[in-house]
């Protein structure tokens, strides 16, 4: 798997990351929301170094200039509920992408901390041939993502395929590695310590559904 680490380099994004984990500032949610959506716009411009481009031509008022677009039909995926900031700030720098929306979370069958990963919802366009981006804030135990990962993966065969996530740990990213396709990338805006003894992130940000939507029952 190819990892890309954006925060090692000083940038406007740790600006961003900075803020949503602040217990001072992350309790708007509407600022949350937008500083998740504008970490997306950060993490685009970035992927989009990687997506393969083709030369054109382009009429201006007062003659022809040359240029390049974007050859690669992309198809976004984000794991609901969460990932939606996310993938807004996507979508405002790739917006002549497809969109996909995914249900996954944690269930806890025994009413402890064990847990299997269900799938539910979906309404995924066709991936076939195309340059899939999966996307979501939290990267913790990474089974949620490799889940969602085999579930699209039986609906057709990507072209590529790019993981965004905001913040990661070790041990997620390890389970990427040994579950994942090497041909993978994965894109991660800031890499965090460990996960606790109930898989939570640490020092992570909360839960980021619950900070972007509210709290759920």
């Amino acid at each position: 798997m190819q990892i890309h680490y954006l925060s090692e380099e000083n940038s406007i994004l740790n600006h961003f990351l900075g803020q949503i984990r602040n217990v001072n500032v992350q309790k708007d949610s509407m600022r949350f929301r937008r500083n998740i959506e504008r970490i997306g716009e950060v993490m685009s411009y970035e992927l989009s170094k990687n997506l393969h481009y083709r030369n054109i031509e382009i009429q201006t008022p007062l003659g022809i200039k040359k240029t390049t677009e974007i050859e690669d039909d992309l198809v976004l995926c984000s794991i609901l509920r969460a990932g939606l900031p996310l993938h807004l700030g996507f979508l405002n720098y790739f917006d002549a992408a497809e969109n996909g929306f995914v249900s996954a979370y944690r269930h806890h069958y025994n009413n402890d901390e064990a847990f299997e990963i269900k799938v539910e919802y979906q309404a995924v366009p066709s991936i076939e041939n195309k340059n899939l981006l999966l996307i979501d804030p939290m990267l913790a135990t990474g089974q949620s993502m490799v889940a969602v990962f085999n579930k699209l993966m039986e609906k057709g065969t990507p072209k590529e395929v790019h993981i965004a996530v905001v913040i990661a740990v070790p041990e997620g990213i390890a389970y990427l590695e040994q579950h994942l396709p090497d041909h993978c990338h994965l894109w991660v805006a800031t890499l965090d310590e460990k996960l606790n003894e109930k898989n939570y992130i640490i020092p992570g940000l909360g839960d980021a559904g619950d900070l972007a939507y509210g709290n759920k029952l």
